[in-house]
Order: C-alpha cells, then structure tokens, then sequence
C-alpha cells in the first residue's frame, strides 16, 4: 500500500518491487532494484526517509523518525527481518540483523555489519567497516573482506528479488497435495561460516 500524506507522495522507481502487504507513506524517495517485504511499514509522515538503490527492507521492519527528521539507507543497506531503523541513517553496503534496533541520530559507517537483536542507541557513531553486538551495542572489531564480500553476495539476491516478483509473484489458492514433480531449490547462498 502506498499512502499521500499532507501533499507527500511516495517516488518509488518503478524497477524497485514493495510487497502489497507492505506500507509506504509521505516523504518518501525509493531508488533502483530495491526490495520492500510484507509487513514493513516506511512512514515518511513527520520526516523524508531516502532509500537508495540496491536496499532491502525485508519482512515486519519499522522505518520512521521523530519530527523534521530526515534520514537516509545509502546503496546496498540490507535490513533483516523485523529491524527497526528509528531516525538514524545507515551507511553503504550495511547489513543490519534480524531484529536490529538502531535508535534516533545513531550514524552506522559504510560496510558495517550490525548483529541480529542488537540495540545501537541513540546518537551512537560507528565508524566504517566495524561489526556490531549486543544491548546495549558495543564495537567488536573490524568487518574483514571476507565478510563484506559474503554480506554484498547476500544482497545481490535481494537486488535480484524485484525483478523475480514482478515475473511470477501471484496470488493463488494453494495445493491440497504435494505433487510428485515438485522441484528443489538450489543451494546458491550459505551462512558466514568463520
């Protein structure tokens, strides 16, 4: 569902799929091949929030901010199912975990690795390329090549997933029996495994 509010219209470009369960209201600028889950809900009413290209924002995440805010997911932010982004912006190439809570005027560096569950409070500043745990969140070393290049992996797929939804994402009623011709899905990604 995309939502007017006071005179703001949501600019989503049209390469960038939201699932209609998803919510996405006012101020609010989405750019190229950018992934928006049901449940997720981008309140742009009381502030701009700017989603640039290559994001995604996965099922059941809260973006908003307090009023006269204006916040920003640079190219390639991944946020993981059920985070909340509250006022704070997040650098390039992020990931920010299952659950994440990332408070008002917390700054996140580009390349940054926030963990599932982890609480960043407000007006935290992490530096680029750091990874980052627990509640309340605390800095516990540098993300490594090796990770960022698994994390940018993971995102190529949900840079991908726009495109796939449009070519054969359809409501149906579902099947009583599993069919004996039902295929597999291949293993194309594996969990960080160091």
């Amino acid at each position: 569902m995309i939502y007017e509010f006071k005179g703001f219209i949501p600019v989503i470009h049209e390469s960038s799929f939201i699932h209609p369960q998803a919510a996405v209201t006012g101020n609010v600028i989405i750019g190229k091949n950018v992934y928006v889950g049901p449940g997720a809900a981008i309140r742009g009413d009381w502030g701009e929030i700017i989603i640039e290209d290559g994001c995604n924002v996965q099922e059941n995440c809260t973006i908003h901010m307090f009023p006269g805010k204006s916040m920003i997911l640079k190219e390639g932010a991944h946020i993981g199912h059920g985070a909340i982004i509250h006022g704070a912006n997040i650098g390039r190439n992020c990931l920010v975990g299952m659950n994440a809570v990332i408070m008002d005027d917390a700054n996140v560096g580009d390349e940054c690795i926030v963990g599932a569950l982890a609480f960043v409070k407000a007006g935290m500043q992490i530096p680029n390329r750091k990874m980052v745990v627990g509640n309340p969140a605390v800095i516990i070393k540098d993300v490594s090549d090796e990770m960022i290049d698994w994390k940018t992996k993971g995102t190529a797929l949900y840079q991908q997933l726009p495109s796939e939804c449009y070519e054969s994402l359809k409501e149906v009623e579902p099947l009583r029996e599993i069919p004996e011709n039902r295929p597999t899905q291949e293993k194309i990604y594996d969990i960080f495994k160091k």
